[in-house]
Formats: C-alpha cells, structure tokens, sequence
C-alpha cells in the first residue's frame, strides 16, 4: 500500500511538470497557438513597449504578433521551480533582433497547469 501511494506522489510530481515543459517547447518554437493551449481565461503579458491583461483569444493573437516580429531562434531555461501549487520558469528567448529575458507563471487550476503571466523584458 505505502509503495502505491509513493507512485501516486512521483506521478503527480511528474505530471504537475508537464505543463511547463510544454511551455518551453512552444517558447523554443515560437509558437503562439501551441502556448495558447496553457492560457488561463485571462492572461497577463508584459512586453518592452506594453503591458496588459488579455482574454485568451487576445493572448493569443498578441503572442503571435509577437512572434511574428521576432522570429524566436531558441529559448534557453534558466531556472524553473514550483511553490504550492504554481510554477514558474524564467529563461532567455533568443530571436533574430534580440534577446529577452523571459518569465513564465503557471497555476494549478482543477486537474491542469494554466498559464497566467508571462514577461518579455529587453536584457
């Protein structure tokens, strides 16, 4: 019984990092649809020139004008981690015209990881 649990606990731990791992493979392919798929029902972006919060349909067309003006070239994770529920992975996303340092924040939201924030800052 107790090694039963013990698979539970690993399952879920793996599973709960699923989600951002996800994320990172859509920041590496700059795709905005393939993130799209993590929104939360709202979704707060913060980029060089402008900051606000958007419905996930809006998240998403933002994102892929985004994309489109800087074509992504990779995405390297620096660091991610997790805190009761919500996690988080900060990296550089490395386009043609530059690089931002990228934070990504995600919450359990029911039985899933669901994006809310994200930040493109200029390094």
């Amino acid at each position: 019984m107790r090694r039963i649990f013990t698979l539970v606990g690993f399952a879920i731990l793996f599973s709960s990092f699923l989600g951002i791992d996800e994320v990172v493979t859509a920041l590496k392919n700059g795709s905005a649809s393939q993130l799209a798929k993590f929104f939360d029902n709202t979704v707060e972006i913060t980029m060089p020139d402008k900051s606000n919060t958007y419905s996930k349909s809006q998240a998403e067309m933002v994102i892929k004008d985004f994309f489109t003006n800087n074509e992504v070239k990779t995405f390297e994770v620096i660091h991610k981690g997790d805190n009761a529920g919500s996690q988080y992975c900060i990296g550089n996303l490395v386009t043609k015209a530059a690089t931002y340092r990228t934070t990504v924040y995600m919450k359990q939201k029911g039985d899933r990881q669901v994006l809310q924030e994200i930040r493109f800052e200029n390094k």
